[in-house]
């Protein structure tokens, strides 16, 4: 008999037996006392077959087995949540209704179309994006997004699909011409950006001026350009020529610049489906000239790195 038997044994025989000793004969004197020797035997021992039957039917009994639940079917994503700095045009910036738009912005909307997946944008502090990537706050990240080696360790990137410089940007009447005449002066550039690692990895420049100070966007930072507060801004070549184009004669851009990159769309690591599906939605796009149409729209002419 296992453990539990015996357990369940004594417990049956010792409720069976407190029981009877409160039976009471008529003249209310307790029946179990006035019964002899030999009757009191009888009686435990009829006690104890009955509770010896009971456990022998509960122990007969054979559970059922349960059966394993199904396994849940995979979850097929139908939506993703796109993380932006909503302040860099012409990839991503709200225009006068306050709407977003932007060349990555119809890119991915399109993209999103061809997935059969909603598409949402969500504003993020541009510095903690890998943080709100992998922190599963955001889905991708698509937002004139530079491919670096640093990026690469947390961020998984489609192929690349624009081409894009960081370029000096000074106002017109600025005696600077070149990187070389960037020492002593204050620099600006966006925090987070790819335009702090370019300045960084230029050590001679980096080490002669006499600030890189940052920003939390490119519009502010030009705002200073112009007050005087700064001397320079380095700065995505697509989002400098997006400003500069639209206030002539106030802006000049330095022939020298700090080097060439690439966007691509960043997904997290472990989100190999996702990029590939990504990856093959954009060279879709370029194949049947979708892409190239949108970017016309956007700034005048195919610029979309094949």
């Amino acid at each position: 008999m296992s453990d539990s038997g015996k357990s369940l044994l004594g417990g049956s025989m010792a409720s069976i037996y407190t029981t009877f000793l409160r039976c009471q004969r008529a003249d209310n004197s307790p029946l179990f006392t006035t019964l002899d020797k030999d009757m009191k035997k009888r009686v435990l021992w009829v006690m104890a077959g009955l509770v010896a039957a009971m456990v022998a039917t509960g122990c007969g009994k054979k559970e059922e087995p349960v059966a394993a639940a199904p396994a849940p079917a995979p979850v097929v994503a139908t939506a993703i949540v796109i993380g932006l700095d909503d302040n860099f045009p012409p990839m991503g910036f709200r225009d006068e209704k306050n709407e977003l738009v932007g060349f990555d912005i119809d890119l991915a909307k399109e993209a999103g179309k061809r997935l059969g997946m909603e598409v949402s944008f969500k504003p993020i502090d541009w510095s903690a994006k890998e943080s709100e990537l992998n922190g599963n706050r955001i889905d991708v990240l698509w937002n004139g997004l530079t491919i670096t080696e640093e990026r690469k360790a947390n961020i998984l990137f489609t192929k690349p699909y624009l081409e894009n410089r960081q370029i000096v940007v000074v106002t017109d009447k600025s005696a600077i011409t070149n990187k070389a005449q960037l020492a002593g002066k204050v620099v600006g550039v966006q925090d987070g950006s790819s335009a702090v690692d370019a300045v960084q990895k230029d050590e001679a420049t980096a080490k002669s001026i006499k600030e890189l100070k940052k920003f939390a966007d490119n519009v502010t930072a030009l705002m200073d350009l112009s007050a005087g507060r700064l001397d320079a801004l380095v700065v995505d070549e697509i989002v400098g020529r997006y400003y500069t184009g639209k206030k002539p004669g106030e802006y000049r851009v330095l022939e020298e610049n700090f080097g060439t990159e690439d966007y691509g769309v960043g997904t997290r690591k472990g989100d190999t489906e996702l990029a590939a599906k990504l990856d093959k939605a954009l060279d879709d796009m370029k194949a049947d000239g979708t892409a190239a149409k949108i970017s016309t729209q956007w700034f005048g002419s195919d610029i979309v790195k094949k």
